[in-house]
């Protein structure tokens, strides 16, 4: 497992319709991305609910799964489309091959533009955390 990839499977838009809905659109898009990481063995797609950013559903994260100290992103503000899951993935894909996560802006696909809502810097392993001193 080289990246995870969460998706919050209890987002759900603002016009979501419990009436009309079968599923939450956050299990939408896990359907959706699912399908499109099939070509991807280095990529851990899991599902988590409520990633607590229930303003800007649906939502997702970007994590390093071996221990290398890479920074993590949070997305979100996607809506559960074959073309957002394509470009979830496609942005995965290239966060994969990175060294420290950080993805050059001219190779990001357009549709993970404008959905990106915090960068998480890696934790240092090799020292103390500095607190306040």
């Amino acid at each position: 497992m080289a990246m995870i990839l969460t998706i919050c499977d209890t987002c759900k838009r603002a016009d979501w319709d419990a009436e009309t809905a079968s599923q939450s659109d956050g299990e939408a898009l896990a359907d959706l991305v699912r399908a499109a990481v099939a070509g991807h063995p280095d990529i851990t797609l899991r599902t988590h609910s409520c990633l607590m950013g229930c303003d800007y559903g649906c939502n997702l994260t970007l994590q390093d799964g071996t221990g290398a100290p890479k920074i993590a992103y949070a997305l979100g503000q996607f809506t559960p489309t074959a073309e957002a899951a394509e470009a979830i993935v496609e942005f995965a894909a290239l966060y994969d091959q990175s060294a420290t996560g950080q993805v050059p802006y001219r190779t990001w696909p357009q549709g993970v533009k404008g959905h990106f809502r915090a960068r998480i810097p890696a934790l240092p392993t090799d020292t103390p955390p500095d607190l306040g001193k």
